[in-house]
């Protein structure tokens, strides 16, 4: 059976945008984040994190301190019954100076790559599925991939994504 994804970006939607995350204490749930991944997953969807991770490239911090954090995230909502299903990451910066994710690459959103490869790894309901970002590239990334994107401009996360599921139900998605 095809999954139906909530595919999300992390820094600005999920957690506090700041700048170059990847201490856990620096970490804080954006308002109405866990309980906008609740209501998501008694909607029968399936979460997928998708975050651009240039601090890798630019040598701020390293894919095993990124995976700590995430690591974190993952067991912090397992608590709360919310399971992820995989998170794509891209460490890639064409300005880095870490040589071997010093490029242009085409997982960095707007490009879909990340987008692509959870596709290939998962049989999902694209037209269900269905993408929240903080930023223009991340809405750019979704219709690229030939998914619905939708602009969170901040605020509590969770009354956002209930106009995006009444916006959705209007349309008969």
């Amino acid at each position: 059976m095809k999954k139906k994804i909530l595919f999300l970006d992390r820094d600005g939607v999920l957690n506090r945008d700041v700048s170059y995350l990847y201490k856990i204490e620096e970490f804080e749930w954006i308002d109405g984040a866990i309980d906008a991944l609740i209501e998501a997953y008694h909607r029968n969807y399936e979460i997928i994190i998708v975050t651009n991770q240039s601090g890798i490239a630019r040598g701020y911090y390293t894919v095993d301190d990124m995976n700590r954090l995430h690591a974190y995230m993952v067991e912090e909502l397992r608590g709360y019954g919310v399971p992820i299903l995989d998170i794509f990451y891209c460490p890639h910066h064409k300005d880095g100076i870490i040589p071997m994710y010093t490029k242009d690459c085409d997982c960095r959103k707007p490009k879909p790559g990340m987008l692509f490869q959870a596709m290939r790894k998962y049989d999902i309901d694209m037209a269900s599925s269905f993408f929240i970002g903080d930023s223009t590239r991340d809405v750019e990334a979704a219709h690229n991939a030939g998914i619905d994107g939708y602009l969170f401009s901040g605020g509590r996360l969770d009354l956002f994504m209930k106009q995006v599921w009444e916006q959705r139900v209007n349309e008969g998605i």
